[in-house]
């Protein structure tokens, strides 16, 4: 009987050959094929860069370096909510980070990570472009201003009465 493991790793594979597929005599098709394997699977897991490197030949190391340095890519699973909070000027300056603050409390994460039950992960932005509405938080790209610590209290709480994981 095969594990869990084997069967995630079979499912991987044919998931980044239909992709591979897609691309099949572009020159430099590595940036695309991340990024359709990404958009089927949520994320590049280990098992993928192992199999597009295989096939397209640049070492899991090198695709690795690739996934690291565009932020567009991610290893790692997001949740099923991302909340981004703004770290632009005017946001900071009218409370975003006592925001973050709460949302960390809230999540029981840090930023940058996703709680274990993958329902949320936790990110900041440079700017949201919102200022008059600062400090502003995005919910999944929908843009809610005027935050406080309170309010996003109530965000997450009116969420898990509409969604509950």
């Amino acid at each position: 009987m095969r594990d869990n493991s084997e069967l995630i790793t079979d499912i991987y594979r044919s998931i980044v050959r239909e992709v591979l597929s897609d691309y099949a005599g572009h020159q430099w098709p590595l940036i695309p094929v991340l990024q359709k394997t990404q958009q089927r699977i949520g994320y590049i897991p280990p098992q993928c860069v192992r199999l597009i490197s295989q096939a397209l030949g640049p070492s899991p190391v090198e695709i690795q370096g690739v996934i690291s340095f565009y932020e567009q890519l991610r290893d790692t699973p997001r949740g099923r909510t991302v909340i981004r909070t703004c770290r632009g000027t005017a946001c900071h300056v009218r409370g975003g980070p006592e925001v973050m603050i709460r949302l960390r409390d809230i999540l029981q994460i840090s930023e940058g990570e996703t709680t274990a039950d993958l329902a949320y992960s936790l990110e900041s932005v440079a700017c949201v472009g919102a200022c008059g509405l600062a400090p502003n938080v995005l919910v999944d790209d929908e843009v809610h201003g005027r935050m406080t610590p309170q309010k996003i209290e109530q965000l997450l709480q009116d969420r898990e009465e509409e969604e509950p994981w």
